[in-house]
């Protein structure tokens, strides 16, 4: 089990790292000012970051309340996944379309976009974060 410590140096570097690239790639892609785009970043990473929680804690009384539990089963996990990311780019669609002066429609595919590189970051970043910072406790089972 990872400490507290390690916890949070992980949580800091992936929306750190996250900014770094998604920011001028947005950019780039969309032809967003970068400062805008910047501001747009912090945004999204603040509000998830404060959506996973209540999310979390919304969808784990619901689970319990459903089902006496909070144990997820694979289909439970999909469920989980896919309403978080809906939720999530539900809220910041209407964000996106106001701070960049865009559509909806046009707002829809920047989110869509971001969803999309930070699918692929996670992955990459959680491999390369427990292949640098290994968790010392030994492997089970």
């Amino acid at each position: 089990m990872r400490t507290t410590r390690d916890r949070i140096r992980q949580a800091i570097s992936f929306e750190v790292i996250g900014l770094l690239l998604s920011v001028p790639l947005a950019a780039a892609a969309f032809g967003f000012d970068t400062g805008k785009t910047g501001v747009l970043g912090v945004i999204g990473a603040t509000m998830a970051t404060v959506w996973n929680y209540l999310f979390n804690l919304m969808f784990d009384h619901g689970l319990k309340r459903w089902t006496g539990s909070t144990h997820k089963s694979l289909g439970m996990r999909f469920l989980h996944a896919i309403s978080f990311e809906l939720g999530l780019m539900l809220a910041f669609l209407p964000i996106i379309a106001w701070w960049m002066d865009i559509g909806l429609l046009e707002a829809l595919i920047v989110d869509i976009a971001f969803v999309l590189f930070y699918l692929v970051y996670a992955f990459v970043f959680t491999w390369a974060y427990d292949t640098i910072f290994p968790d010392r406790e030994p492997a089970t089972g």
